[in-house]
């Protein structure tokens, strides 16, 4: 049921009348009236067009382009209000209030013939009283939705003459534009709507969230049943517009360390319309795990007014040591609590709670999150060998830790559709992959808290609460500079604070930034731009007061940053930016690496040496079986056809030029890496050859982005104190060339399982530097105990031979690292008497970690493996019962063994023993490996695949059939 649940007290409650809006027969039609075709709510005019069959799936073949008409065209939503009228019983005390969880986006309101608003903010949920036009219809009893192209309207915007202009110039890009310029930083709407290097341009339209009819009457209706599980939470005469919860320590705000012995105070805010006054509400609450109830406390009181929000809040403080605390997966036991809140308007008058009492149950827990900006002191620079400079790095209930994880952006261009167990089966997987920390991408949407809570159709961060991982927060503001403009400004603020009020309850977050990589862009304009400081003085304006006031006036439990990759800060309290203000040799706020240099991919002297790495990746593309999805016609199956660029947005056109005219270096930065660092795919089979073409840019991203996670975990036992690295991304937005580990339907990348193996808590890993021929392999443990494990280094031939082994005991320190080998020279690195190209090391670990065995290998090819002598594995593949499948190699080492399930199937490999994800590995000749395939069944369209049509290749497949 989501993490707040409506809880109805039939026998005493009396309740509004609400009206679900998707009950209503709706309307869909074009501006000049030659489509008119049925609608829906929750939806957008693309989905319409498709389930009418005017357009076809827009994510098919080339539809991005060829459907690029709808962008164009403004479209009107109407429906019927008879449904709703026949059951309205009119009453002169009583008000009707329309409630929109989602307007997508530039929108003229229309109720019965009266113009009701017009709405600029997809971000922002919107109320209205439209009593009196149920009562003064002029004849029409239609509710309209018209909505204006938003591409148009962008434009149209920037031809006011209060609208500034943003120069790109050779050496800064002020305002990012990937395929619909210009027009984004002027309207409140997903950014990557309007295109992006890794996703499609729809520009959608269209009312994307429920919409309800409340009813609020004195005359206290007794029908709950009609509102059982509706989303708006109201009794007969008050509607809870919002609730906020918040839960910090006592004296804690972002600018105060929280005391961890100090009391818990639980705040709840409740925004208010009541078509009634009450003089003395109370709001008692309880958390029956606990046996724990409040007194009835006092709010204030509620006047009659159900025009504009209301707001009350209460304070409950809680011992410290009465509840469990929570912790991300990794760490400890995500502990959560239903919280019951109960607000009773006359208390005193009758049965408690009286009639027109509102009881929710919040499910919550009980957590502090610090993100640390201050210096290091000199003591912890001497004593510990902290290279100077400022902490960046998060504390879970006053201790620090290791951040791992992935980025997260849209799940689909069209957000009404989102299928809830998609959300759920990408935040699993990344709990499967070892990760404890999501970050949400500024340039996206507000992920939803719950399907219920303000109509968000899927649960993300509720989800995050229960499966115990962090989630970082962004304010929609991406990759530009961005206006002051008043008018802009007056609808920024509402949608900043409904949505941290929201978010407020959930333990998973742990900061809001102001948004993403705008900082950079700002720093490049201020010192390359004649102007520049005018940009400067804007930026801060925004990001450095306007949102950081707007924010932590809603907030005492997380902090706030200003960007997402920052210089960090000079001050909190007052909050000042540090920009490029600092000392040469010191290291400052996070950071972030690309690099598209195939040729570096591994040259460790490229990474950075930084305290947290908040972004980070290479594009790949989606496997032969997702471009099955989308690819219509033989031709089309083939690394550089027409389709497959067309769908390469990397980097982007910057313009409507279709298809992509950029596309080609996006395209070679891949190939240049498969031919860098592999056999180069080739065979008499051109699917075979594009299916592995497809794999090898996945080996290639996962490797790469394996190397740069180990060097960062790598950190945080030397001078950086590195506490972070977040993977871009995690999911995908269509089928095409993205920097994602999972794809669009859900299957993993080769990089998922990769990311399983280094953010296991015990990994081993190689740093070589080519440049003095030096190696060194790692222990690192991202533990808070001291770790004592065993590791074993082996040199293999590529048939598989033993040539030599050792075994090392180890002890690592809390989040540190321990040395298990170091060597400088190949004469002395490699085996006597053997060649480069003819051999590779494995290397294991074993430790014991919370109690539980813990293994996690790795592999170290003193040459490319595109000039290693590599010999025919002869893989052979076993099916046993329950989708068990034994891999064998009969003749050489399999290189990256890989196992592909079929297409409609989605799920993973697991190890049987160990109950870990385990695909794409060296497979030994005499060490078999077994596998299981676990399915999502709610996901898969197939749900019984034959083993038959599960395939196994390797690099050997490249340019062997």
């Amino acid at each position: 049921m989501g993490s707040v649940l409506w809880t109805l007290l039939a026998s005493t409650l009396a309740v509004a009348h609400v009206f679900d809006l998707s009950e209503l027969q709706w309307t869909l039609k074009n501006q000049n009236g030659s489509i008119v075709i049925p609608g829906s709510l929750p939806s957008q005019a693309h989905l319409d067009l498709f389930e009418a069959g005017i357009i076809d799936d827009p994510l098919l073949g080339i539809n991005e382009f060829t459907e690029r008409w709808v962008i164009n065209d403004n479209w009107t939503y109407t429906a019927d209000l008879t449904p709703f009228t026949q059951t309205y019983q009119s009453n002169t005390s009583g008000k009707t209030l329309l409630i929109f969880y989602g307007i997508d986006t530039i929108a003229n309101i229309t109720f019965a013939g009266h113009p009701v608003a017009w709405v600029n903010n997809q971000f922002r949920r919107y109320t209205y009283d439209i009593s009196d036009y149920l009562s003064s219809s002029p004849g029409e009893n239609n509710l309209t939705i018209a909505l204006e192209s938003a591409w148009y309207y962008g434009l149209n915007v920037t031809m006011r003459p209060d609208a500034e202009y943003f120069p790109n110039t050779p050496m800064v890009s002020t305002s990012d534009n990937y395929e619909y310029p210009n027009a984004r930083v002027w309207i409140r709407k997903i950014n990557d709507d309007f295109g992006w290097d890794w996703g499609p341009a729809f520009v959608p339209s269209g009312v994307y969230k429920p919409a309800y009819l409340v009813t609020l009457s004195e005359s206290e209706l007794r029908d709950p049943a009609s509102n059982a599980t509706s989303c708006p939470v109201a009794s007969s005469s008050i509607l809870l517009d919002e609730t906020s919860l918040d839960i910090y320590k006592y004296g804690q705000n972002p600018s105060v360390a929280p005391d961890q012995s100090a009391d818990w105070i639980i705040n709840v805010t409740f925004a208010i319309r009541s078509i009634k006054s009450f003089e003395k509400p109370t709001i008692t609450l309880s958390i029956p795990e606990l046996n724990l109830t409040s007194e009835p406390l006092n709010p204030g009181p509620i006047p009659a007014n159900a025009n504009e929000n209301i707001y009350l809040c209460v304070n409950w403080s809680i011992p410290d040591n009465t509840p469990e605390r929570w912790y991300p997966i990794d760490l400890g036991n995500p502990k959560l609590y239903n919280l019951t809140v109960t607000l009773d308007p006359s208390p005193g008058q009758g049965d408690w709670p009286s009639a027109e009492s509102i009881t929710q149950t919040i499910t919550t827990g009980f957590r502090t999150i610090q993100l640390l900006q201050t210096p290091y002191s000199e003591e912890e620079i001497i004593s510990r060998g902290i290279t100077p400079g400022d902490r960046w790095h998060f504390a879970i209930n006053g201790k620090a830790f290791y951040s791992k994880g992935t980025n997260i952006i849209p799940f689909d261009p069209f957000y009404s559709r989102i299928k809830p167990e998609a959300v759920r089966w990408v935040l699993e997987s990344a709990v499967k992959s070892g990760q404890n920390m999501l970050r949400i991408w500024g340039g996206g949407i507000y992920q939803p808290s719950d399907a219920a809570t303000d109509g968000g159709l899927y649960s993300f961060y509720s989800l995050c609460d229960e499966l115990g991982i962090l989630a970082w927060s962004e304010l929609i503001f991406s990759d530009s500079l961005f206006p002051i403009n008043d008018f802009l400004l007056e609808s920024i603020e509402p949608e900043v604070r409904q949505n941290v009020r929201r978010v407020n309850r959930h333990p998973s977050n742990v900061q809001w930034a102001g948004g993403n990589e705008v900082e950079g862009i700002v720093m490049a304009a201020n010192a390359s731009l004649a102007n520049g400081t005018h940009y400067l003085d804007e930026f801060v304006y925004m990001f450095q007061d306007y949102l950081h006031d707007i924010v932590l006036s809603e907030t005492n439990s997380v902090p706030y940053t200003d960007c997402s990759t920052t210089r960090g800060v000079l001050s909190l309290d007052p909050y000042v930016l540090r920009f490029a203000n600092g000392t040469p040799g010191y290291i400052y706020g996070n950071t972030e690496r690309y690099n598209y240099n195939a040729s570096e991919a591994f040259d460790l002297t490229t990474y950075p040496v930084g305290r947290f790495v908040n972004e980070f990746g290479f594009h790949s593309m989606p496997s032969f079986y997702s471009w099955k999805e989308v690819l219509e016609n033989p031709e089309d199956y083939a690394f550089n056809s027409s389709v497959v660029m067309s769908r390469d947005h990397h980097p982007s056109a910057g313009n409507l030029s279709w298809p992509n005219p950029n596309a080609p270096q996006g395209q070679y930065q891949m190939t240049a890496a498969v031919e860098l660092w592999f056999p180069t795919p080739g065979t008499s089979d051109s699917n075979q050859t594009f299916a592995q073409w497809c794999w090898s840019t996945q080996l290639f991203q996962s490797m790469n982005m394996v190397a740069e996670i180990a060097w960062y975990r790598r950190g945080a036992g030397l001078g950086e104190n590195n506490l972070g690295s977040l993977v871009w991304q995690l999911n995908d937005i269509w089928q095409g060339v993205s920097w994602s580990a999972i794809e669009y339907s859900g299957r993993w990348k080769v990089l998922q399982y990769g990311l399983a193996t280094v953010y296991s808590p015990v990994i081993i890993n190689p740093f070589w530097f080519a440049g003095n021929e030096s190696l060194t392999i790692l222990a690192t443990s991202d533990r808070w105990e001291t770790v004592d494990g065993t590791a074993q280094l082996t040199w293999y031939d590529w048939s598989g031979n033993t040539i030599s082994s050792t075994t090392t005991p180890f002890s690592i320190p809390t989040l540190n690292n321990s040395l298990i080998y170091e060597g400088t020279g190949l004469d002395a690195i490699l085996p006597h008497g053997h060649n480069v190209k003819d051999v590779w090391l494995l290397m294991n670990v074993t430790a014991t970690v919370d109690n539980k065995l813990v293994t996690s290998e790795s592999y170290f090819t003193p040459v490319s493996l595109a000039y290693s002598n590599l010999v025919d594995p002869q893989i052979t593949v076993i099916a046993g019962e329950n989708y068990t499948f034994t891999l064998s190699a009969k003749g050489g080492v399999g290189v990256w063994t890989w196992l592909d399930h079929p297409s409609g199937t989605v799920g993973y490999f697991l190890d049987p023993m160990t109950g870990l994800p385990s695909n794409g590995y060296y497979l030994i000749p005499g060490i078999d490996r077994t596998v299981q395939f676990i399915s999502s069944v709610e996901l898969a369209t197939i749900q019984s695949p034959d083993p038959a049509d599960f395939v196994v290749r390797s690099l050997w497949n490249n340019t062997h059939i």
